[in-house]
């Protein structure tokens, strides 16, 4: 790995850490059920490209599977939880 491409990387990950925090927070702050949401999504988006960055980093495919079991875990909560919001029930 190159030098530029080792500063890039941690660079990277510091931004989606702040990302992680931020999102953390407005999930614990978050003056509605929809600002909630909406930081839970972004968390596990962050969450996501977080791991994608450690595979990266480390050249392990197990990090790109994990992240891809996240990608669709993180999309059927996002339904199920905006499916409650409009609807007040998940299952019909």
């Amino acid at each position: 790995m190159t030098v530029v491409l080792a500063l890039a990387l941690g660079f990277a990950q510091l931004c989606v850490m702040l990302a992680l925090a931020f999102c953390a927070i407005r999930l614990l702050l978050g003056p509605t059920a929809q600002d909630r949401i909406l930081a839970l999504d972004s968390l596990w988006m962050a969450a996501m490209l977080f791991i994608l960055l450690l595979g990266i980093r480390f050249s392990s495919m197990v990090y790109f599977e994990a992240a891809l079991v996240i990608a669709l875990l993180g999309f059927v909560s996002s339904i199920a939880l905006a499916k409650f919001l409009i609807r007040g029930e998940i299952i019909e």
